[in-house]
């Protein structure tokens, strides 16, 4: 047995009382808060160029939409690798 195996085992059973789990659980939750933030700021920014200009309100419409799911594609992967670190 070497001294990093020592080490690995001290430190693995001490310092290991659900960091992770806390780590994971903060960075859900942040990923959930920027995304309606980021989705929030989609809707207000193409709500106040529609109402600029109305008859770009449907080109608009559809690129709010692709951005918004790009915003959420974005946070799902965030909350899949804070599963992982929870399983894992």
């Amino acid at each position: 047995m070497t001294l990093l195996d020592i080490i690995l085992q001290v430190t693995g059973d001490a310092a290991n009382f659900g960091w992770d789990q806390i780590g994971a659980g903060i960075g859900a939750g942040l990923a959930a808060i920027g995304a309606g933030i980021g989705i929030g700021r989609i809707g207000g920014s193409a709500l106040e160029s529609m109402a600029r200009q109305p008859e770009i309100s449907g080109d608009l419409r559809a690129n709010m939409i692709v951005a918004a799911a790009l915003v959420e594609g974005a946070v799902f992967f965030a909350i899949v690798v804070c599963l992982l670190i929870l399983f894992v």
